[in-house]
Order: C-alpha cells, then structure tokens, then sequence
C-alpha cells in the first residue's frame, strides 16, 4: 500500500514537472533606467502586453502544445557591456531563443556577434545600418529608422515651416554618427542645411554651453533626432530658458510625453515631431489605455511597435511549427505579409538598403504639440508626407 502511495506520488510530481517546463521565456532588454528608460521600457511592455494577449487564450499554441509565455527582461543602462552580460545571462542562464530588443546601436553591435553566433532572433530597435544585414540573418528591426523616414518628413517640414538654418545636437555614439549622416542629406536636399552640429556624452545634462554655440551661428530651427527622451526635454527647457525662439524639430523618436514632462508644455509648444502613431487609431487609443492601466505611466510611442513584433513573432513560431528552431521561425517570420497589426498593415523590406528584407515598413506621421499634445499635420511614407 505505501509502495503504491509513493509510485503515485512520484507520478503526480512528475506530471506536475512536465506541465510546468510548458514555458516559452522571450527575452526583453533596453535602457530600463537613466535618460533612455522611456524607450526601453516601451521594448519590455510591449512584449508583456502581447505575453498578456496570448496567455489570456489558454497559451501560444504551436505544433499541438500550448505554452505559457515569460518575459525575462533586463537592463542594459544603454552601455555595450552592460548589454553583453544581459544577452549572456539571456541566452545561458534563461535559455531564450527570442530577444525583444535591445534599443541603441552600440547595444546591438556589442550582442550581435553573440546572438547570430547562437541562432537567437532580436527584434532591435538600433538605427545603425549595420544592424541589419546577410551576415545577420537572425536580427530584425521592427521600428522605422531615420534613413527611412528623414527625406519625406524634413521635406515637408522645411516647405511647411520655411526653416532655412538648422542647428542639432547628437549623443557621441554609433547612433549619433550615423543619424548625422542621414540628416545633413536629408536637410541639404531640402535647401534647410544641418549648418551646426554639437556632439555630447549620453550622461551629459548641461546643454547650455553647446546651446550657445548653436544659437551664435544663428539657426533658426533645432533637431532632436537620436537624443533619448529625458534628453530631449532637457534641450528643449535649456534652449528655450536661453532665448531662443525658433522651431523646434524631432524628426526620429517618439519622446513627446517625455520632452513635454521634462521641459513644460510652454516650452514644447509648436514642436514638430515625428510619431509612428495616429492618436484618432481606435487600436492605439485601446492598447494606451491598457499601458495606462498596467504600468501607471503614459504609452511611449515606439512600444505599439514592439507589441506588434511580438504577435509577429508568436505567429512566426505557429507557422513554423516550433519554439525552438529559430531558422526555420526566421524564414516563417520573413514570410509574413501584410499582417494587420495595431500599427496598421505591415511588411518587411530593406533587400536594397540593407541586402535583406528585414527592415519593417509601416505608416508614420508627422504632428505638431499643441497643448501638449501631439496634432497630427502630414500622413507620410517612405516616399512623401502629405
């Protein structure tokens, strides 16, 4: 009888074990704190938000299993070594297949040897081109880039608003570089030339000084491009405690809550800013109320994206039939098109930018703060905003 009692016992744990390893661990890292925390923070709760949508249903199902889906997250402090020991302990200790994130270019540079090494799939949110290419066949880059959207958007903003002298300021990294790169041709085609650059360390908060040297080669219009949120609203509080009165342009980045919490709505008021986002989207408006509700702070606009991502992804798993091949969930996730998201219809391109069809084209907007808060003034895509 306690022979019985025990071979029972033994059975009951051993199917208890076996359901409970029914888990799926995504991976999520970004800047979770300090002046990018906004956006790293948009990565993670955006895969949660998704992890929530499936776990709701019973689990993702794929191949006749259901699984439980875990976000594991972690914080890269938007350092590349902090991001080698978080993929590290991602990869080894957590055992993902699937990393959401991470945010910035010198992040992704400094994982992506270890990640392509170990066939584990990234959905970036790093500007860099070298993010993306033949020799990464596992990266993707699920948000809009300023190669992508530079052109059309500065084109409308120097017709609209007759800026003839910009000014900008760039965080010294591989992102800064490389934003400066794509917007001295985007200004210059549009007759509004980038004619003064000042370049600063992320952790910089006095911005007065190189505001100064801006100001003195009289620009009429500021870019914020590349600067993280907190950032952002620093230059903008800073520029216009300094005087100074023209417009004031962010042209990559979803920062305006953040600008507007740190600088006040006077000072942001008129801004004209890129937004991946259309506030009047019935799905948008649902998922920022869930964001509101969850984390008790106001959606930052590049988290839509990451949700998407993730469903994308989920479905990439289901039609390959495995969570644990990643080649074959890469070429299913290659493979998706027009998937309806809350971003709007979305596919993936980039063959000729990049030499792979891992770039996401979606919609983007241009709007102006009023009050604020963002009016959406032009409906753009790669080609032209209207």
């Amino acid at each position: 009888m306690k022979m019985r009692w025990m071979t029972a016992a033994v059975l009951l744990l051993a199917a208890g074990g076996a359901h409970a390893q029914e888990v799926l661990k995504i991976g999520a890292m970004g800047s979770l704190s300090g002046p990018g925390a906004a956006w790293g923070q948009a990565i993670q709760y955006g895969a949660e938000l998704a992890a929530d949508d499936v776990n709701a249903k019973g689990g993702l199902e794929v191949a006749g299993k259901r699984y439980k889906v875990q976000v594991v997250a972690y914080d890269d402090k938007y350092q590349a070594n902090e991001a080698v020991t978080a993929v590290n302990r991602l990869i080894f200790d957590d055992k993902v297949r699937f990393i959401i994130g991470p945010m910035g270019g010198a992040t992704q540079l400094a994982i992506a040897p270890i990640t392509e090494k170990n066939k584990v799939i990234t959905m970036t949110m790093a500007f860099t081109p070298l993010s993306l290419g033949p020799d990464k066949p596992y990266s993707f880059r699920p948000i809009l880039t300023t190669s992508e959207t530079a052109p059309a958007q500065i084109a409308w903003v120097a017709r609209a608003r007759g800026i003839k002298k910009v000014g900008a300021l760039f965080p010294n990294d591989e992102t800064g570089q490389k934003i400066i790169v794509d917007l001295e041709k985007a200004y210059a085609k549009a007759g509004a030339p980038l004619a003064a650059k000042e370049l600063f360390e992320r952790d910089r908060l006095d911005m007065a000084p190189l505001l100064t040297r801006l100001m003195a080669q009289g620009v009429d219009a500021i870019e914020l491009d590349g600067n993280a949120p907190t950032t952002s609203g620093l230059i903008v509080k800073q520029a216009r405690e300094l005087g100074f009165k023209g417009l004031i342009i962010r042209s990559g980045g979803p920062a305006t809550p953040e600008i507007v919490n740190v600088a006040g709505k006077a000072a942001a008021e008129g801004m004209i800013v890129y937004t991946p986002l259309d506030p009047r989207n019935a799905a948008i408006k649902a998922y920022a109320d869930r964001y509101q509700a969850k984390y008790k702070k106001t959606m930052n606009g590049f988290s839509p994206s990451f949700h998407d991502a993730t469903h994308m992804l989920f479905q990439a798993m289901q039609q390959a039939g495995t969570v644990t091949d990643t080649d074959q969930v890469a070429k299913a996730l290659e493979a998706i098109r027009n998937y309806q998201g809350i971003m709007g219809v979305t596919n993936w391109t980039g063959k000729e930018a990049y030499g792979i069809a891992h770039q996401v084209d979606v919609p983007y907007y241009l709007a102006e703060v009023k009050d604020g808060k963002e009016e959406i003034r032009a409906r753009c895509s790669v080609q032209a905003c209207e």
